[in-house]
C-alpha cells in the first residue's frame, strides 16, 4: 500500500524513532524531521485518521498494522537505495539523503529488480 510521501516521511520516522527509543511523541518527530510541534500535531490528526497510527492518553504514538506496513515498505526502500548508492561509490550522507527521495517516486518494478540485483550480487 502507497501512500503520499509525507506520509511515508512520517510513518519511517515513527518506525525508526520506535525502533531507537521504545517510544515515540510528537515532539520526537518535530525533533527528528526538523519540523514545528504544531506542523507534526497535524500531521499526526490525518495519520490517526487515516488508521495508520493511535496515540494513547499520555500522547505516545504507536504504528497500527496498516501504518507499520507502509513504515516498513518505505524503510526498506530507503535501506536498500543507500546501499546500492554507496555500492557504486556515494559517500554514505548523501546516498541516505539521496535514497530518501526517489524511495517514494521508484516503481514497485524498478525496486524490485534493484533489489534482485544486489541480492544475486551478494550485496544484501
Amino acid at each position: 500500500m502507497r501512500t503520499n510521501q509525507s506520509a511515508e516521511d512520517y510513518l519511517e520516522a515513527i518506525l525508526m524513532l520506535n525502533n531507537e527509543n521504545g517510544s515515540v511523541r510528537s515532539i520526537d518527530i518535530a525533533h527528528t524531521l526538523g519540523f514545528s510541534k504544531p506542523s507534526v500535531s497535524v500531521a499526526m490528526k490525518s495519520l490517526r485518521e487515516k488508521g495508520y497510527i493511535t496515540v494513547d492518553d499520555l500522547g505516545h504514538i504507536r504504528l497500527t498494522d496498516t501504518g507499520l506496513a507502509i513504515a516498513k515498505s518505505v524503510y526498506e526502500r530507503h535501506e536498500i537505495l543507500t546501499r546500492l548508492l554507496m555500492h557504486i561509490g556515494v559517500d554514505e550522507e548523501t546516498a541516505k539523503e539521496d535514497s530518501c527521495k526517489i524511495e517514494h517516486d521508484l516503481s514497485e518494478q524498478t525496486f524490485a529488480k534493484l533489489k534482485e540485483f544486489l541480492k544475486n550480487s551478494k550485496l544484501i
